[in-house]
């Protein structure tokens, strides 16, 4: 039986700000979305650090930086162009599209 995905109010590719936390007032271009548990992966914001073990005898460990998830409620769609971040309301356009538009400027986002 097929999982049904939950919804969520952005998408792949979308610019968004973080909205509350640690890294509120940040932003960065969605890398990944976790829909099972409603999380995001922005890029270049949340950053932790994990030290990975060598696994033979003659490899050596690494430190390595890993973008990690936040939740999809912390973060809002964010225009690159006014620097503004802004709640979206649908519309259809001439050829009876839904698409999305920033309600702060009227940017249409793709």
């Amino acid at each position: 039986m097929k999982e049904k995905k939950n919804k969520i109010h952005v998408k792949q590719g979308d610019y968004v700000q973080i909205i509350s936390g640690k890294h509120k007032g940040e932003t960065g271009k969605i890398t990944k979305i976790i829909y099972k548990k409603q999380q995001v992966i922005v890029e270049n914001v949340n950053l932790k650090t994990k030290h990975i073990q060598p696994k033979q005898e003659k490899d050596t460990g690494k430190i390595i930086q890993i973008e990690v998830p936040i939740h999809s409620s912390n973060v809002m769609l964010y225009s690159v162009d006014e620097k503004i971040s802004s709640r979206f309301r649908y519309t259809k356009n001439s050829k009876n599209k839904k698409q999305k538009i920033l309600i702060k400027n009227g940017e249409i986002i793709k």
